[in-house]
């Protein structure tokens, strides 16, 4: 019965569409190692601090999760920018092992906020097509993971577009490449340090308005997909905004698949099977050079 192609097309599909949501998230991580080079422990707390936002504005404003996307992105975009240049960028003129107490602290700190606010309660949010599944070929796949997967493939499509085609983000490449070079050259090292940074967050922004119509919120929830980002920017190549897309969407699909023949509870089993090979046979990652 498992085998059957509509059941096994159904869990692609779902996985794609998750996938697409954890490739959102791994970009922000990304564009953060990529440019400042720092492992930034607290991109879990920063997606619940999103999906707090996006609960309180359908919940307190009536605001569709689709329609706060602009207002919950710019909220995270000051957020990231404001955490660089107060925080982040004051610890990182010390000790390497400066910066992961920081970005722990930070997670810790957000996370507990939330406990004194919200208290441990898991929350959700009803919309009107919450409950809605659009037919592809013999799968049917629940609306808001379809518009999901289609916005976040279009947030990242202009990230990309960003980073390769504007000003700002050939500075990015520049101080990601060769900060002292780039210094000589005239750029702002720490501007583009923050407004990365802040880029980042602005995708989890974007992550938490497609997921909350078809997910909940709670204290801990960014935990479990700080896990997964992390897995998937190895698993694409530190750095490598490609190797973050397609390892994102894999590892959605290999979720999907996992839970279907091993059921929910051990259904990241073959992510972390995938992870483990990877880093035995190929460590650079599916999309990294070698050192």
């Amino acid at each position: 019965m498992l085998w059957d192609p509509a059941i096994l097309l159904s869990a692609v599909l779902n996985g794609l569409t998750t996938g697409a949501v954890y490739a959102l998230v791994a970009l922000g991580l990304t564009l953060i190692y990529g440019v400042l080079h720092i492992i930034n422990f607290a991109h879990g707390a920063a997606l619940m601090v999103a999906l707090y936002a996006v609960y309180l504005l359908k919940e307190r404003l009536g605001l569709d999760p689709y329609m706060a996307l602009p207002f919950v992105m710019a909220g995270m975009f000051v957020l990231g920018y404001f955490l660089q240049r107060v925080i982040i960028s004051r610890a990182s003129h010390g000790k390497d092992e400066n910066i992961l107490l920081v970005t722990l602290g930070l997670s810790i700190v957000l996370e507990n906020l939330a406990l004194v606010w919200f208290k441990s309660d898991t929350r959700s949010i009803d919309t009107a097509y919450t409950l809605s599944t659009v037919e592809i070929g013999p799968a049917l796949i629940a609306l808001p993971k379809v518009i999901a997967f289609a916005g976040a493939m279009v947030v990242a499509a202009v990230l990309l577009w960003v980073i390769r085609r504007t000003d700002l983000g050939r500075a990015i490449r520049a101080v990601a490449k060769e900060k002292q070079g780039a210094k000589l050259m005239g750029i702002d090292v720490e501007r583009v340090y923050a407004l990365s940074f802040a880029i980042g967050m602005a995708c989890l922004g974007a992550a938490a308005c497609f997921l909350l119509p078809a997910y909940y919120v709670n204290p801990q929830v960014g935990s479990g997909f700080v896990l997964i980002a992390f897995t998937i920017v190895v698993l694409g190549g530190m750095g490598s905004f490609a190797g973050a897309l397609v390892g994102g969407l894999l590892i959605g699909v290999v979720e999907s698949l996992g839970g279907l023949f091993l059921g929910d509870s051990l259904g990241q089993m073959g992510i972390f099977a995938i992870f483990i090979l990877v880093l035995l046979f190929r460590p650079q990652g599916l999309f990294g050079a070698r050192a």
